[in-house]
């Protein structure tokens, strides 16, 4: 293709990859790579620009330290497994975790690699917010004091005790296991101490997206978190997971996982530990054992609970109103034979009301004590109403007099027990029932869940001529937006896709549409103030999470950063100097609560959405970054964001004249003027700019973390969320011109032939200098044709 038939576009690298942002041809700071539109004839193909980092090699390996482990440890002579068992047995332990009741509740294997007190073992051995110990051959034991470094996506986790003169197993060179080598593996099985198996490498495999050694061994339960050592005593993976399918085949972790970990641990005190993942006890109170746990909206419990019927209580500590109110949640069961739902009136202890699906029926019990003869079911019938398998809202309504009960609006129960008239609310979950809650709330009067008949007969009339064979107008979803909220109309159209098994597709995507929307709005009302002080830019983030899940709540997250600066602030004198400030910062995030840079799945979306930042503690340089302002912000600190290409720093002004500029992906290191020049230099064609230096506004900033996503999107062949993220970009600067193209090629391959053709004719109007508008007449003249033949 000729140079004129060419529409360029600027990249910058995705925190490490490319992302690409709109330029006009002659315009961009620095072009890398090129977007190309190809029409011949009918056809057309976006090629899109590869996203490998500008200023890096992506293929140069990092080299990671070796802890304390002696390069002559090994032999270099192929030794018996009997040598090999005798060798290492004094450097295995058994891991183990303890239950709510202090109890052991699962035990693995790990292994030490420092002699000061490192060991290595899975992430799955050691729970989640749980007391941890290791125990030696020789029956030494000692509970960990911290975790020194995690990777939930390699599943691996390294543990450090208060102990010396260890004896470490040394970690093998990568790739020197060679196919078809003898290997054995050691562990704790079944609960059996120390535990020797032997076998082969019988190659490697990718599973769910981790390269893992395949081992011809039998693996059990117990010896996840196990050293695979070689011939010469060498430790070349990790145990991890067995075949579901043959008992003699399992996998291991590569070693060279491991190194990469440690070559920027994530250490979090046991302290902090013991509160990821758990509900805040300022709000819940869980009673009687089971595991409660909180992520992304939804509050998840599982395990036997200690009381009556295997029961485990959630108990809100929220103030209630007084009568008449109510109380409300959605509840999903993992089983319909199980049953979980709401209580009310409880005592915090075993007295209390009970409405909660159990076995394909509604029940509302009345729970008198601990004792089996003192529970009583008052009443119990099935419902249409229920839909097994689903997201279901229970309601309950208190009045002076009765209890009113209702599933998806539907009353159920009508109950005139009055043996308890005072006590908190909060849910509840019986047997070994795994369940998720969310939406949890109390008020004097709480809206209808489903839409009333009449909206939904609008959305109906609105929808009753809806296409199998295209995706819904944008007049569409502008009109259900004026006629409901988004909750409602969402609700209306699954119901009608549940029995319209043709429009099934097509509603969803309208329901997506309108949530999409109404995030959208959202976002542009906030960058619409004139001031940049004014404008929430941690709201911001948050909301573009809730892009892709519509179940983060922005609230929950602006109040758990708020108790995060309190925390800080706390330790603070009244008079603190902003270097202080700044030192209790960086403190806090990186060694108290161990937030880190993410490094071995640094391509998740994951690390794109704050809200998993926050509650995983590892993120993108960007991600971290937002963070980082908001609680400096709320410390009294100035801090901005800068975006070297390719990698999101800040600049601390309250601590220098010029103000300093500070890695929060690197922990907090400094970067000076001169690694900041050379990142520039390397990343823009050997060339300086200062507009790299300078603050973004966050407009930018939320454009910057939109374009991470694309590219992401990109790379998984997701048409439908790119054009999720163009939209949005588009929606907070329609002078995108370079992004609102893509749109338009985004529109014809999802099927919206009159959106593509608005589009093209906007860039036909406005005629932008660097476009080549023939070919984007070509495109409209195409688009036309096909709309003819809808």
């Amino acid at each position: 293709m000729s140079g004129e038939n060419r529409i360029q576009a600027e990249v910058i690298p995705f925190e490490g990859k490319q992302e690409m942002i709109g330029c006009q041809k002659g315009t961009a700071r620095f072009c890398d790579r090129q977007v190309i539109l190809i029409l011949s004839g009918l056809m057309l193909i976006l090629l899109l620009p590869p996203v490998f980092s500008a200023g890096a090699d992506p293929a140069e390996p990092i080299v990671a330290r070796r802890p304390d482990v002696s390069e002559t440890t090994g032999t270099g002579l192929s030794l018996s497994a009997e040598a090999l068992a005798e060798q290492a047995k004094s450097s295995v332990v058994a891991v183990s975790f303890a239950g709510r009741d202090g109890q052991q509740a699962g035990l693995g294997t790990g292994f030490v690699i420092s002699a000061d007190g490192l060991i290595a073992t899975n992430l799955h051995v050691i729970g989640e917010a749980r007391p941890i110990s290791v125990q030696f051959m020789d029956g030494k034991k000692y509970d960990v004091k911290e975790v020194y470094a995690t990777d939930r996506q390699m599943d691996l986790a390294v543990l450090k005790v208060d102990a010396e003169d260890l004896m470490p197993l040394p970690l093998a060179e990568p790739d020197s296991l060679k196919q078809g080598a003898e290997v054995i593996a050691l562990g704790n099985p079944q609960g059996l101490r120390y535990s020797v198996v032997k076998g082969v490498n019988s190659g490697t495999r990718e599973i769910d997206g981790k390269p893992m050694i395949q081992l011809a061994i039998p693996i059990e339960p117990g010896n996840s978190g196990g050293p695979v050592l070689d011939a010469q005593g060498y430790v070349q993976g990790i145990v991890t997971l067995k075949s579901a399918v043959t008992r003699n085949l399992g996998y291991a972790v590569n070693i060279s996982a491991l190194k990469v970990l440690l070559e920027k641990p994530n250490p979090v005190p046991m302290n902090r530990w013991l509160t990821i993942g758990t509900l805040d006890e300022r709000h819940w109170k869980p009673l009687f054992g089971s595991r409660w746990r909180q992520r992304a909206g939804r509050i998840m419990v599982e395990g036997f609970g200690s009381g009556l019927g295997s029961r485990s209580l959630c108990v809100s500590q929220e103030d209630l109103p007084a009568i008449p109110y109510e109380i409300a949640v959605e509840v999903k069961l993992d089983d319909e034979s199980g049953a979980a739902g709401l209580i009310f009136y409880s005592d915090e202890n075993t007295k209390h009301y009970g409405f909660y699906p159990s076995n394909q029926s509604l029940r509302i019990s009345r729970f008198d004590g601990s004792d089996v003869f003192l529970w009583r079911v008052l009443e119990e019938k099935k419902s249409n109403s229920y839909r097994e398998g689903e997201w279901n809202q229970l309601k309950v309504r208190l009045e002076t007099d009765r209890i009113l009960c209702f599933v998806n609006d539907e009353q159920i129960f009508e109950i005139k027990d009055q043996r308890y008239t005072q006590g908190k609310a909060g849910l509840a979950k019986f047997r070994n029932t795994v369940a998720a809650f969310r939406g949890f709330q109390v008020a004097r009067e709480i809206a209808p869940y489903r839409p009333s008949k009449e909206t939904a007969q609008k959305i109906l009339d609105l929808t009753e001529d809806l296409r199998v064979d295209r995706p819904p107008h944008a007049e569409l979803i502008e009109e259900v937006v004026k006629e409901t909220d988004e909750k409602r109309a969402q609700q209306a159209l699954q119901e009608r896709a549940r029995l319209l098994t043709k429009q099934a597709e097509r509603l969803q995507q309208l329901a997506q549409s309108i949530h999409e929307r109404v995030v959208r709005d959202d976002l542009q009302q906030l960058f619409k103030k004139q001031k940049e002080s004014e404008i929430d830019l941690l709201t911001a983030a948050l909301l573009v999470a809730r892009l892709d899940n519509a179940e983060v709540e922005v609230k929950t997250y602006l109040n758990q950063v708020a108790g995060m600066a309190n925390e800080i602030q706390k330790t603070l004198p009244a008079d603190a100097s902003p270097k202080v400030k700044l030192k209790a910062l960086n403190d806090y995030l990186f060694q108290e609560t161990g937030f880190h840079g993410s490094r071995t799945n640094y391509y998740s979306r994951s690390n794109s959405y704050i809200n998993e930042t926050i509650e995983d503690r590892e993120g993108l340089p960007i991600t971290l970054a937002i963070l980082y302002m908001e609680l400096g912000s709320k410390l009294g600190l100035d801090i901005e964001g800068v975006g070297l290409p390719g990698h999101f720093v800040v600049r601390v002004n309250s601590t220098a004249e010029k103000g300093e500029l500070v890695d929060v992906f690197e922990r907090g290191e400094v970067v000076s003027e001169d690694a900041a020049r050379a990142i520039i230099v390397s990343a823009n064609s050997g060339r300086f700019d200062e507009e790299f230096l300078k603050a973004q506004p966050k407009k930018e900033i939320i454009k910057r973390m939109l374009r991470n996503l694309l590219n992401l999107a990109r790379d998984d062949e997701d048409v439908q969320a790119m054009l999720r993220y163009v939209e949005t970009m588009i929606a907070i600067d329609e002078d995108l011109l370079q992004e609102r193209w893509l749109r338009a090629v985004l529109r014809y391959q999802t099927g919206r032939i009159t959106e593509a053709i608005a589009d093209a004719d906007f860039l036909l109007e406005k005629s932008p200098e660097g476009f080549d508008l023939r070919r984007i007449q070509e495109f409209r003249d195409y688009l036309e044709t096909v709309k003819s033949t809808e």
